[in-house]
């Protein structure tokens, strides 16, 4: 991160602000040409949302044929053919952490996080292309749910209600993410696998060197905490007439008797009832 912390010095004051709501304001463009854009004909599948989709979704191979528009027009593809409801509450979460977001970073480290996302889906994409060509289309539906793991990551304990009812802290909806996340990298094919290894760099740019540590410090706690159950407990108390110990009994009182010369302890059944130990006085 210092060279982020350098860079930031030198050109964060060139940096533009509110690109959320720049990327919104496309989104909401593009949705709602399906609505208002030619129809696709009757019985054709998809309808105007997936003729949308194709026509400006991320195709390494309609980029090298000349449409290079689709480098910058595949942010812009909101959840398309979803219920308005679904797509107004998409909206407003996502301007809401995305400028959550640049309020905690400022503008600079903001937008080096989404355009560290988006180089490298659009690497992905293309490599992906090389190594089978007709893989897929590259979509930002991966880079915008790196938004919401940083978001978890810096606040883990908000709160959003699930179906406006369940309330859920978002730690626990990165956790199902981070799940799908290794599901599909598991059993996805590799295109799949290169776009959630692109969703997911630039957020251990930003956060990989925190999880590592605290990786280790949690290696360290389970060492030490391992260390301690392999030794001995410590025995404080024992008890001269039964050899009770405190490690055996960790509740028991035990009493030092004042008549007793030197340390004598007993427990608690043998403080009133034991015999003395006189003091042995030299010849």
């Amino acid at each position: 991160m210092r060279l982020l912390d350098r860079l930031e010095k030198r050109f964060g004051a060139y940096s533009p602000p509110g690109l959320t709501l720049w990327i919104l304001a496309g989104q909401a463009m593009v949705f709602v040409s399906q609505y208002i854009g030619p129809r696709a004909q009757p019985g054709a599948p998809g309808g105007a949302a997936a003729a949308i989709y194709g026509a400006l979704a991320l195709d390494p191979q309609q980029v090298i044929a000349g449409e290079w528009w689709r480098l910058l027009t595949f942010p812009l593809l909101a959840p398309l053919g979803q219920f308005p409801l679904f797509v107004l509450f998409y909206f407003w979460f996502l301007y809401f952490i995305g400028t959550t977001l640049e309020g905690a970073w400022g503008s600079f480290r903001f937008n080096a996080y989404l355009a560290l996302g988006y180089l490298a889906t659009v690497a992905a994409a293309f490599i992906a292309y090389a190594v089978a060509p007709g893989g897929g289309l590259a979509l930002a539906d991966f880079l915008y749910g790196s938004l919401f793991l940083a978001f978890a990551r810096l606040y883990p304990d908000f709160e959003i209600l699930m179906f406006f009812i369940l309330p859920v802290k978002v730690k626990w909806l990165a956790r199902i993410q981070w799940a799908f996340y290794w599901y599909v990298a598991i059993f996805g094919d590799w295109f799949s696998r290169l776009t959630v290894l692109a969703a997911i760099f630039n957020y251990l740019v930003f956060f990989g060197g925190d999880v590592l540590r605290e990786m280790k410090q949690g290696r360290r706690q389970m060492q030490r905490k391992a260390k301690t159950l392999k030794e001995p407990a410590k025995v404080l108390h024992e008890c001269r007439v039964c050899g009770l110990t405190s490690a055996m009994a960790p509740k028991a009182a035990f009493r030092y008797c004042s008549k007793c010369a030197g340390q004598a302890c007993y427990c608690p059944d043998h403080i009133k009832d034991h015999e003395h130990v006189a003091e042995v006085k030299p010849q």
